[in-house]
């Protein structure tokens, strides 16, 4: 979001909200007949503790004794509350889900799954960090976020909580978070890629030939080589796959200009790979979507994270796989 003006993309991804159906659990209910869900829309760019105040009322005359330690939970699975809402739910729903159906605990914080959240305090301060991490990505140190005066920090954040696109441009702007063109290509090859490539393996795939610029198909085999090592993705938009039970694994890759994970992770879950399978003789990649669309994967990489990276300045790719299960005889 370099520019000072807002496009028609922008907009459509700050106006975007997801319609939530949530129940509180059952183990929570103290009254007869249970209370009915709670409806409501949550933006895509917000996080789910940030509705608590919204939900709370529609819960509070049934909840039991004692201390508000709120989670959610999709299918039996605790969510990480530091996750964008609709990161979440591009992630979890690859048949989108309208509503959305979430169960919310009041009571029984599984702290050995999730770090502690405090509300939106704690929001706040996980969106800074990750705007921090951003900056360090792009221009090699974070000291224009470290340098924010507190109003400036303060409005920023609030133009989040408010969504309002506009004040968050004129505060961001100040940053300079912003690439141009094909510096896309050379990060993720040098900097996040670096312990996969040498440098002149880095220097000759970031070079455009012939006039073609880096698309989102060249960044999504940069960031997941295991899966395209002699094949490459189609170039026409993804259809919705049909997901059976257990066939199905998303996998994220969030960042402006990288992956999210740490060279150590990426390179734990390629020997894991190693060790069982070549995971791209088993693996199909059936969807990326990312803001919600299924983009086509042609489409200029600088434009896909100047246009649909979220407020943080991290761009979210959901990546569905699937795996076909080894026939044994």
């Amino acid at each position: 979001m370099g520019s000072k003006t807002a496009t028609e993309a922008q907009k459509y991804v700050w106006e975007g909200a997801i319609p939530l159906q949530i129940h509180l659990h059952e183990s929570e209910v103290t009254t007869l007949p249970s209370p009915s869900p709670a409806l409501i829309l949550a933006p895509r760019i917000g996080y789910l503790p940030l509705l608590v105040p919204q939900i709370k009322p529609f819960f509070s005359s049934t909840l039991p004794p004692g201390s508000d330690t709120v989670w959610f939970e999709y299918q039996g699975l605790p969510l990480k509350w530091y996750i964008p809402t609709g990161v979440l739910y591009d992630l979890l729903c690859a048949e989108p889900e309208r509503p959305w159906n979430l169960t919310v605990h009041f009571r029984g914080y599984p702290g050995n799954i999730l770090t502690p959240c405090e509300g939106e305090d704690s929001v706040k301060w996980s969106f800074i960090n990750s705007l921090k991490e951003a900056a360090y990505i792009v221009n090699g140190n974070c000291k224009n976020v470290m340098n924010m005066s507190q109003s400036d920090q303060s409005e920023l954040w609030r133009s989040v909580l408010n969504g309002n696109l506009e004040a968050y441009i004129r505060v961001s702007s100040k940053l300079k978070l912003g690439l141009g063109g094909d510096d896309f290509s050379i990060k993720l090859n040098t900097s996040s890629l670096k312990y996969r490539q040498s440098a002149a393996d880095a220097e000759a795939s970031a070079t455009i030939k012939a006039g073609k610029c880096f698309t989102l198909g060249d960044a999504v085999k940069a960031l997941l080589p295991e899966l395209f090592p002699d094949k490459s993705l189609p170039n026409d938009s993804m259809s919705l796959p049909q997901v059976e039970d257990g066939e199905g694994s998303a996998l994220e890759e969030a960042s402006d200009t990288g992956s999210a994970r740490s060279p150590e992770d990426t390179g734990e879950l390629v020997r894991e790979c190693q060790d069982s399978c070549s995971l791209s003789e088993t693996a199909d990649v059936k969807l990326i979507r990312i803001q919600g669309i299924e983009p086509k994967l042609e489409i200029p990489f600088a434009w896909v994270v100047n246009n649909l990276m979220n407020p943080e300045h991290f761009l979210h790719i959901s990546v569905y796989v699937r795996v076909q299960e080894p026939i044994t005889v």
